[in-house]
């Protein structure tokens, strides 16, 4: 189903990702490589709200329409070689935070039972327990990995259970995943305690802090990143929007001073789509109230474009193909996707 009339803008309505066509009937996912659903809740954050309104700001910070889009750093359109389609908003239960992650698990099995991938626009991070859930549902008894963009670990023992700070540790405890298969990004600040880390070091998380990233740079840390799940079937992406500084991404719950540059997030998050099975990803916590100028909603929509292209390369085998100048030489230094050079 088409939602918007030829030529009308993506400011001119609240439509679909990027002019997408609209398929709300899992019966009809058939043949599409990735739907993009909605989960407009944050019944659970712990700071300031606002990310229930994420998912409209995500698809409406556009301003291409009606145009190919291929990304000049690869060289190609994601949507040439992908059959993508928005699948519409989980339906929430406002005040009932269960039974949106009941209705949220039972739309990604969907998905993931149509031979889809399932691309979640957020929400606060909570949501992390259905869908990922979920897509490890769907492929038990291979395993699955996640790697975890965040300026928090979410591994937290918390009362109440359920909340923005717990579903990687609820994911563990439920055997959704084994610590041994996460991988995080990012991570600074003053929370989680020491105690949580102990825990998660028992299950065999592996994480890098922001220090890694400044000391090391992002390129070198993504390497790592790409060698932890290089033996795993299938791997999930999580990008919590906070994982950035505030600079670049101040409309989110729950800041924190000194994270990635919004150049890092991309290129890092096209690299891992490109190297890596991916079979769900999730954008979460943009909370537009406290956005300046749609700048963390216009990153969150860059992040899926990058995934999308960095899912393309893969798809076709080979690496990018940037747009050089004469000056710079013709010749592409393109390796394999995933690869430095490679995205």
């Amino acid at each position: 189903m088409r939602v918007h009339r030829p030529g009308e803008p993506p400011y001119g309505r609240g439509g679909t990702f990027a002019h997408l066509p609209l398929v709300l009937d899992p019966a009809q996912l058939a043949g599409a490589d990735v739907a993009i659903l909605g989960a407009p809740t944050d019944e659970l954050v712990t700071n300031r709200p606002g990310a229930r309104f994420g998912p409209r700001a995500i698809r409406n910070a556009d301003y291409l329409w009606e145009t190919s889009r291929p990304n000049m750093d690869v060289g190609l359109d994601p949507f040439e070689v992908l059959a993508v389609v928005d699948h519409g908003d989980v339906e929430v239960v406002p005040g009932y935070a269960e039974l949106t992650h009941r209705a949220l698990r039972q739309s990604v099995s969907s998905v993931a039972a149509a031979g889809a991938l399932p691309l979640v626009l957020g929400g606060d991070h909570s949501i992390a327990h259905p869908d990922v859930g979920a897509v490890a549902d769907h492929l038990k008894p291979e395993p699955l990995g996640l790697i975890h963009f965040d300026a928090h670990a979410d591994d937290a023992y918390e009362e109440p259970r359920l909340n923005h700070g717990t579903p990687l540790r609820l994911l563990v405890e439920e055997g959704s995943l084994r610590g041994e298969h996460v991988v995080q990004v990012g991570l600074r600040g003053y929370w989680p305690p020491p105690s949580d880390f102990e825990w998660a070091r028992s299950q065999g998380f592996r994480w890098y802090l922001m220090d890694d990233v400044y000391v090391r740079g992002i390129d070198e840390v993504i390497d790592d990143v790409l060698r932890d799940v290089e033996r795993l079937p299938h791997v999930f992406l999580s990008v919590d929007i906070d994982v950035c500084d505030p600079a670049f991404a101040p409309g989110t719950g729950t800041p924190e001073p000194g994270g990635l540059q919004a150049r890092e997030l991309l290129r890092a998050v096209r690299r891992i789509a490109a190297a890596v099975p991916l079979a769900g990803m999730e954008v979460v916590e943009v909370s537009p109230p406290f956005d300046q100028a749609e700048i963390t909603a216009l990153l969150a929509h860059r992040v899926v474009l990058e995934a999308l292209s960095g899912i393309a390369l893969r798809r076709l085998g080979r690496g990018p193909e940037p747009e050089r100048s004469r000056s710079l030489g013709s010749a592409s230094r393109a390796g394999p996707p995933g690869s430095r050079d490679g995205a």
